[in-house]
């Protein structure tokens, strides 16, 4: 038994070492398949049991296939921007066909080899087609994305181009603060210190021109201001102006205790009885009204007039009067007309009065929130403009009131979600497009000093783009780039993880199909679960090691040939036996 057992001993090594050369030549012939894995052979012993320790009955060898499919494979660069490449676990979903039923058998596959089809779908160099999540258009993906059956075919055939309609816009205009201001119910019918265009796009890519226009007013106030505009500073009155020392007129807010101003010869005079106030030159009224008289504001204006504005008017119950008192000129020498000064004296045009909770005529719910705060407000009385949005038919699409703080930066409260938008709502192009809601960002304004600037402006939307290319990012990502330069994530990739990759089942192709083995897939995104990163325009070469397989095959070859030597030398043994007689 002992010499027909070594010759079939020596049988089994020429068969295990045959599977091993097999295995070896295959690594080596797959040197250059993109995702290929290489195996190993793994050579264990079949012993034979024999009672009697003095007597030995030789075993035999045989040899099983390890599959390396987790062996990371170096990574080289493509000029494909649909080629990709996975960096640590995980596999790319493909199908042989596609259709998308359950019918069809999932694989899974390392190499990254795509590109697009007659038909548009993407399929890698074995001709197997790639799968993935869907993106709706908020950017979501399927609800049940842990199921192979939320995949979909990747289809990046485009019939027509793709219109990108402006959704957000921004603006960042500085105004001139040293402009003109205009009387609140002459606007409509003034016209605007600074204009400034801006193009968007309509739901079928037509380009719009919107214009802004910026008009510079004394604000929605109870607003008393003087026809003399020849004042350039606060130091001229009786001598400049040749006002009559001793006339006398009166300031009250509603109704209330009125003071008394009498126009003096002299500076720093002494007041007489029932005077309050002797007034040598302009800069005493001003001050005097800014420090002794309530809700009301005093100011010479950029035109050189008088301005005396009513800073409680959030209530909408503080309103003033100006009056003479005996025959005197001071006020008409002035430019004022005496009289009561309400918010119904602004009743106007397309101005109705001047409460900003009225909508219209300033600000409507299409502007951002100006800091009210009733008894003191927070607002410039020297920072109000008035903005028109015309559409390029000169509609106007709204108007409103902007107010800036004495440093310059626009004044309003942020919406919730911190932005400082104009809320331009369902406009209609009057061309068959789809109603359009666009937000103006104007957290940028500004007004100083200076020339009008327009620092920069932007919009996202885009005209009629044709499709130029596709490309896959390291999220997984298929994203279709247009001639507008607009782009569109149609797709992400998952990418499918197994407890135990190297038990999968090798089919033509350089893909695998799932077992017992290998466990159940389990589908993440890039980057998550424990599963690798898509590397763009990348591809995974095999993992083959060409010096480790030929030092493997010498051995091997070695190996067959000691074996062939076991199985002459028992030839030779049993011819011997043969012979005796």
């Amino acid at each position: 038994m002992g010499l027909f057992g070594a010759l079939f001993t020596g049988v089994s090594a020429l068969t295990a070492q045959s599977q091993n050369t097999a295995i070896i030549s295959n690594n080596i012939a797959n040197i250059n398949t993109t995702g290929f894995k290489r195996s190993e052979s793994s050579f264990f012993s079949l012993v034979t049991t024999q009672g009697n320790t003095s007597r030995y009955s030789p075993g035999t060898v045989t040899a099983n296939r390890i599959q390396r499919v987790t062996q990371q494979g170096p990574i080289t660069q493509s000029s494909s921007s649909t080629d990709a490449s996975i960096s640590g676990n995980g596999f790319f979903a493909v199908k042989r066909d596609s259709d998308d039923s359950a019918l069809t058998e999932f694989l899974y596959t390392r190499n990254g080899q795509f590109s697009e089809d007659a038909q548009g779908f993407l399929k890698n160099s074995a001709g197997f087609f790639l799968y993935g999540w869907p993106i709706d258009q908020s950017g979501n993906l399927p609800a049940n994305q842990g199921d192979l059956e939320s995949l979909v075919p990747i289809d990046v055939a485009f019939l027509g181009g793709l219109t990108r309609p402006t959704n957000t816009a921004e603006l960042s205009v500085n105004l001139d603060s040293a402009e003109t201001d205009v009387v609140l119910q002459s606007l409509a019918t003034t016209p605007a210190d600074f204009t400034r265009g801006l193009t968007v796009f309509d739901t079928l890519g037509n380009p719009q021109n919107m214009t802004f226009e910026f008009t510079k007013t004394f604000g929605p106030q109870a607003t008393h201001i003087s026809t003399r505009t020849t004042l350039t500073s606060t130091d001229e009155m009786v001598n400049d102006l040749g006002l009559t020392a001793g006339d006398q007129f009166t300031i009250s807010v509603d109704g209330g205790a009125a003071r008394t101003y009498q126009i003096s010869a002299t500076d720093g005079a002494a007041p007489p009885a029932g005077v309050d106030v002797m007034v040598f030159d302009i800069g005493d009224i001003i001050d005097d009204i800014n420090t002794n008289v309530a809700n009301l504001t005093a100011f010479l204006g950029n035109a050189g007039e008088i301005v005396i504005q009513n800073d409680n008017f959030v209530l909408g119950t503080e309103d003033f009067t100006l009056a003479e008192v005996g025959a005197g000129t001071a006020l008409s020498s002035l430019g004022f007309t005496p009289g009561t000064y309400t918010s119904d004296n602004l009743s106007s045009g397309t101005y109705s009065n001047g409460l900003p909770s009225d909508t219209p005529p300033y600000s409507t719910g299409d502007f951002p929130t100006i800091q009210f705060l009733p008894g003191a407000p927070s607002y410039n009385p020297r920072g109000w403009w008035e903005v028109t949005i015309r559409d390029p038919s000169n509609n106007t699409l709204t108007t409103g009131l902007i107010n800036f703080n004495g440093d310059g930066t626009i004044n309003a409260s942020p919406d919730i979600d911190g932005k400082i938008n104009i809320e331009l709502n369902q406009i209609n192009w009057n061309n068959g497009s789809e109603l359009q809601n666009i937000l103006v960002d104007i957290e940028r304004f500004s007004q100083f000093s200076s020339d009008y600037t327009v620092l920069f402006s932007d919009q996202d939307g885009a005209e009629l783009g044709l499709r130029t290319g596709i490309n896959i990012d390291r999220d997984g990502q298929v994203i279709a780039q247009f001639s507008n330069g607009a782009s569109a994530t149609l797709y992400k990739l998952p990418l499918v993880t197994f407890a135990n990759a190297n038990g999968l089942a090798e089919v033509s192709g350089t893909a695998y199909t799932e077992t017992e083995d290998s466990g159940e897939d389990n589908l993440r995104e890039a980057g998550s679960g424990g599963a690798g990163f898509i590397e763009p325009s990348t591809l995974e070469n095999s993992n083959v090691d060409l010096a480790d397989e030929f030092a493997l095959l010498i051995v091997a070859q070695r190996a067959y040939s000691a074996g062939t030597k076991v199985i002459n030398t028992v030839d030779q043994m049993t011819q011997e036996l043969l012979q005796l007689r």
